[in-house]
């Protein structure tokens, strides 16, 4: 991933005699753990702030690459969107063909419906998700609050979907620690990003 200490954000890797030496009877994991040299690469991305202390933004195998090379750490992403008031639960997606993220975002039901009424816009959730309004409410606030805290352009979404149901582990969506389960996610959000590129290409 090219990543580098020298930029002051990559893999975090840990070493010393508090480290384990691999796992048992498995050469092959310990070889994905541990390099040559007895690193223990943790698989988190991390950034040194200005204080000296170490951030975790986001877990390697989440990170994707876009189109012109730049890459997207999803959940830095998600993690600012959330505090928007509208935002009850956000997916951010990429593809490494694409120019830009999308994202799949669950309306915070009270916030919405309060909006619509106070707009003069009726309806269910279900129905107040496919309002241009809503739509457009919800984007521009994600947008600004992506502003405040930081994220360059490439990292704003360009589009996103309103679905009016959350993900659950019921559902299949979250893990039983309440994480997104992103590959599940992809596929069953696919007609969804595909029609948002579409429109976006």
């Amino acid at each position: 991933m090219n990543y580098y200490a020298a930029s002051g954000h990559g893999e975090i890797c840990i070493k010393g005699t508090n480290v384990f030496k691999g796992y048992f009877k498995e050469p092959e994991k310990t070889k994905e753990a541990l390099d040559e040299d007895g690193w223990l690469h943790t698989g988190d991305i991390g950034t040194f702030l200005p204080n000296g202390t170490l951030k975790i933004c986001d877990r390697k195998k989440n990170i994707f690459k876009l189109s012109q090379g730049e890459y997207i750490a999803p959940e830095k992403i998600e993690n600012i969107y959330i505090k928007s008031q509208y935002v009850a639960q956000v997916f951010v997606h990429g593809e490494s063909l694409k120019s830009c993220t999308v994202a799949v975002i669950v309306p915070d039901v009270e916030n919405v419906k309060f909006y619509a009424e106070e707009q003069g816009i009726p309806g269910t959730l279900s129905v107040l998700c496919n309002h241009p309004e809503i739509k457009q409410l919800i984007l521009k606030d994600i947008t600004d609050l992506g502003k405040k805290g930081g994220l360059k352009s490439f990292e704003q979404v360009k589009d996103i979907y309103l679905h009016p149901d959350a993900f659950s582990v019921q559902n299949g969506l979250l893990t039983p620690t309440l994480k997104s389960k992103r590959p599940e996610l992809r596929t069953y959000f696919k007609p969804q990003l595909e029609d948002m590129y579409m429109k976006l290409d």
